[in-house]
């Protein structure tokens, strides 16, 4: 595949990321993420539009063209390579990982990622969770909601991490929610309240998590009733 600019990459990852099930993505959103002012992100959508890695629609703005979606991805697989490679490999602690994958993916040669996947297995997962797109630009499709969400009384697992938040991270990890966590919902509280859980592979006394974090622990409800 023709070499980007770093530019560009994180403008098709942005894209990517703010889309939904092919969604076109309104041209504020993209500078508020990308933090660039709205003239810039017309100036590049022109642009990206121009070599086939977008499509443009009036009053709806811009969506990844088949092309762009490849390319994409394959920036994604290089930065969940590399925050896995530095997390199992090299021992870091997962909420420096993403800011470290930032800077190295636009350098890192794609012969370097391969080998880096092949030393860790292929895996599928980054450390905090998210899926790792593969060679092919396939991407598996997680079936998750908020911990918020989860029934009162059941179980439920953590799967994915939000990684924007390095602080947050720190935060999560010590109270014991990682990626595979297993937890029993105690009670939650009406009107954006928080949810009282219990992790269940620690014995630890139950816990109050105010309902933003919950937000940001995407699950798996297993469906187990939890015996009284």
């Amino acid at each position: 595949m023709t070499s980007m600019s770093q530019s560009v990459e994180d403008y098709l990852k942005a894209i990517y990321g703010l889309a939904h099930e092919g969604e076109f993505v309104q041209t504020g959103a993209l500078a508020a993420v990308l933090e660039v002012s709205p003239a810039s992100v017309s100036g590049m959508v022109r642009r990206l539009a121009d070599i086939g890695l977008v499509e443009r629609a009036a009053y709806r703005g811009v969506s990844l063209t088949e092309k762009g979606r490849r390319a994409a991805l394959r920036v994604i697989r290089r930065h969940r390579i590399l925050e896995t490679y530095l997390a199992q490999a090299l021992g870091w602690d997962w909420d420096v990982v993403h800011e470290e994958a930032e800077r190295l993916e636009h350098a890192a040669s794609d012969q370097l990622i391969e080998r880096m996947a092949e030393v860790l297995d292929d895996p599928r997962y980054d450390p905090h969770g998210a899926p790792i797109p593969t060679k092919e630009g396939e991407v598996e499709q997680q079936e998750l909601v908020p911990m918020s969400e989860v029934a009162v009384g059941t179980l439920g697992e953590v799967r994915m991490v939000s990684d924007d938040d390095p602080k947050r991270l720190r935060y999560v990890g010590s109270l014991g929610f990682r990626v595979g966590a297993r937890f029993e919902v105690l009670e939650t509280m009406p009107f954006r309240g928080p949810v009282t859980v219990r992790l269940m592979d620690t014995g630890a006394r139950p816990q109050v998590i105010g309902f933003e974090l919950a937000q940001s622990l995407l699950s798996f409800p297993l469906g187990q009733e939890v015996a009284v």
